[in-house]
């Protein structure tokens, strides 16, 4: 079962959404530039969600489809293998989604590949 990482600075003071949702392939960039993405987000006071537990061959949880909902912002790390695996495409589906219905500012970032590519 995977629990959001949030700032931990800004458990107490807001709500249960989220200011930005993280979606990206865990092994392309989890322990670089979305550790360095989250960290800064902390220290600006933004509450994130980062699902850091996933693991291959999961289905997205309820939990995290509700984070998803809930959050104003989802940023999208597009990464050389984002695409290759369901539960990110079924992420990108779900945000996109909440793009469409609920006006959610959705904000890619293309790491280590080009738009073209992905």
């Amino acid at each position: 079962m995977a629990f959001p990482v949030v700032a931990s600075s800004s458990v107490i003071t807001r709500p249960s959404s989220f200011d930005v949702y993280l979606s990206f392939r865990g092994e392309d960039t989890r322990n670089n530039f979305i550790a360095h993405l989250f960290k800064a987000l902390d220290q600006k006071g933004i509450y994130t969600y980062m699902d850091d537990k996933l693991e291959g061959g999961e289905e997205i949880s309820p939990a995290l489809l509700k984070a998803i909902k809930e959050s104003r912002i989802a940023i999208i790390v597009l990464s050389e293998n984002y695409a290759a695996f369901t539960w990110c495409l079924d992420e990108l589906k779900e945000i996109l989604e909440c793009r469409e219905k609920n006006q959610q500012t959705v904000l890619p970032v293309f790491y280590k590949v080009l738009p073209s590519n992905v």
